[in-house]
């Protein structure tokens, strides 16, 4: 239930990050409710066709589907507002990639996943769904780029793994991963910490 929870607190944010992309894009109703659904469920259905999940849970459980339309309506209708918020849109961002990175590995933890796989399964589910949304409105990935995003959710997955390889009881772990997260995350954004990028070629 507690995975259930974090995974649609997550949905929603996502679906909020990717309807008002879609918003700036200028798509109309339809391609705001496709992106804010797409950015919101596209690293949960890797996650699980990678784990070999199928159909994933996203496609058997109705609250997936219905949580990013109506995020992604609410957006298209006051979008001006959510817009201005925007300190507050970042903050929600961050915590959906903690909420899904940690959920994610989690999640491959449980099927029997190695540790390094279920890791590398935890940051796919926190950036895929934006790597689709990027792609798709024809942008540079933001995780390619040189902001401060794969790392953190690097960072909570490590967490997630080594508590469950030390025994620790899942839910604070869980918790203490996502809170890292975030907080790399916010950091990275109030403190313009940046990844190194190779210099400029000779000539």
């Amino acid at each position: 239930m507690l995975l259930l929870v974090l995974d649609l607190i997550g949905v929603a944010v996502f679906a909020a990050s990717g309807a008002l992309a879609a918003v700036h894009a200028r798509l109309d109703v339809f391609g705001v409710v496709v992106l804010a659904g797409i950015t919101a469920l596209g690293g949960g259905i890797v996650r699980d066709l990678l784990l070999g999940l199928t159909p994933p849970s996203s496609l058997r459980q109705w609250p997936y589907l219905i949580v990013p339309a109506v995020v992604a309506l609410l957006v298209f209708r006051w979008h001006p507002t959510v817009a201005r918020l925007r300190r507050a849109v970042q903050l929600a961002d961050a915590l959906g990639l903690a909420l899904f990175v940690t959920t994610g590995t989690a999640t491959a933890l449980r099927v029997g996943a190695p540790a390094a796989t279920a890791g590398l399964v935890g940051v796919i589910t926190g950036v895929g769904g934006g790597v689709v949304r990027d792609v798709l409105l024809t942008e540079i990935p933001t995780v390619l780029r040189r902001e401060i995003y794969a790392l953190a959710a690097a960072l909570g997955a490590a967490v997630v793994v080594t508590g469950d390889a030390l025994g620790l009881p899942a839910t604070p772990v869980a918790l203490g991963a996502a809170a890292l997260v975030a907080t790399v995350r916010l950091l990275a954004l109030w403190r313009h910490w940046n990844a190194p990028v190779a210099g400029p070629s000779p000539g």
